[in-house]
């Protein structure tokens, strides 16, 4: 009877991806946890398609593709690359509020919102009301990275607050306290403290052993934004030791025409692949990953305890993976590179220097944030937390 009663707990979860895949894939993650907790999960996507995500038994409901407009996200686009138009933002917004109707969810997970993705406000603020004017409302919770972007213009974090207070009951942290803590990136996270859980690090489990080595393994995150890093790799390889073996992991994003070129000039002893669905299982059996210094990156290499380089993301502004970089290199994690001193012979030079150093001594983080946000949740609701008077009530 208690499965039965468990199979009936519905989640309605929100994601848009804007550039990568980091955000698509963290909560692809956590849909994975929930379903194995007997969650009916319906996840709405917002970005543009990637085959396998969000994955195996979770419902998916994707409204009209939406993207950055460029690598600073100040503005959006359509699938085609055009502007949003205010008929697009009208009919995304209809199509989510009927989504949520229709799915009659216990549970509403909203990824990043209100901390970030403000672009979607259009269709959040309306999705938010709606819950607002239920008699009976779900559980409402923001799903967040540890470490934020960090504002600078007037007004932003009192809003996040103000939000906050009015429509959601959990602000679900994905890390561990002893190595992120919210209010060291969001500096009103006191006034909220109330509703603030941290769930450990959403990593992939312990992977399988590598089917095939590498000494180096370069990946570009989605791969919008690696062709740089991508090309410089493979311009380093040239200047390192012929022996060592290299593998390229561009993204699904990178265009083709890049690939190709990128392929066609590659040495004998680099190997260029897209996407690998085994990429946790190459870094434990690396010696060192170069990378972005994005959340899910950084959480498959301190699973496979592998030495790192990373090259954090700062187009537009951007501190989020500075901030991460900064203080794994602090704790003998990582060694950082800035994306200004991305050249062939730096890299190489680097490379080299990492290669001589020992595997790390990882400190033990909690690493299964995904499962125990489930149980979080689940917790939640067995204390009855999905049913919360309207605000007429």
């Amino acid at each position: 009877m208690e499965q039965g009663i468990l199979r009936e707990r519905r989640v309605f979860f929100y994601v848009q991806h804007l550039l990568g895949i980091g955000h698509l894939a963290r909560a692809s993650r956590i849909a994975k946890a929930l379903v194995e907790r007997d969650f009916d999960v319906t996840m709405v996507t917002g970005g543009l398609p990637l085959p396998g995500f969000p994955g195996e038994g979770v419902k998916t409901i994707a409204l009209p593709a939406v993207a950055a407009g460029d690598k600073g996200f100040s503005g959006l686009s359509d699938a085609a690359g055009n502007p949003l138009t205010s008929a697009f933002r009208e009919h995304r917004k209809d199509l989510l509020i009927d989504a949520f109707r229709r799915a009659e969810p216990d549970i509403v997970i909203i990824e990043a919102f209100p901390f970030g993705r403000r672009q979607m406000r259009f269709e959040l603020l309306p999705l938010l009301e709606a819950i607002a004017a239920m008699e009976k409302r779900p559980l409402v919770a923001t799903s967040l990275r540890d470490i934020l972007q960090e504002r600078t213009k007037p007004g932003r974090a009192e809003e996040t607050v103000e939000l906050v207070k009015a429509h959601f009951d959990l602000v679900l942290v994905h890390g561990d306290p002893a190595f992120a803590r919210i209010e060291e990136t969001f500096p009103l996270a006191r006034e909220i403290e109330d509703k603030v859980v941290y769930t450990g690090l959403v990593a992939p489990p312990p992977p399988a052993a590598p089917l095939e080595t590498f000494d180096i393994v370069v990946s570009a995150g989605g791969g919008a934004v690696g062709k740089e890093l991508i090309g410089s790799a493979l311009e380093a390889a040239r200047l390192l030791p012929e022996a060592l073996r290299w593998c390229l992991v561009t993204g699904p994003n990178l265009p083709e025409a890049d690939f190709d070129a990128l392929a066609a000039s590659a040495p004998a002893s680099v190997n260029l692949f897209r996407f690998r669905q085994d990429f946790a299982s190459l870094l434990a059996g690396a010696r060192l990953s170069v990378s972005q210094a994005g959340y899910n990156t950084v959480c498959d290499i301190l699973r496979a305890g592998c030495g790192s380089l990373l090259i954090p993301f700062t187009a537009g502004g951007e501190t989020e993976q500075s901030t991460r970089a900064e203080r794994l290199e602090r704790l003998g994690l990582a060694s950082v590179l800035p994306e200004e001193g991305i050249t062939p012979p730096e890299l190489a030079r680097r490379i080299e220097t990492m290669l001589a150093l020992p595997r790390p001594d990882i400190p033990p983080l909690d690493l299964d944030g995904a499962m125990k946000t489930a149980v979080i949740l689940g917790d939640r609701l067995q204390r009855g937390g999905s049913v919360r008077p309207s605000r007429s009530a």
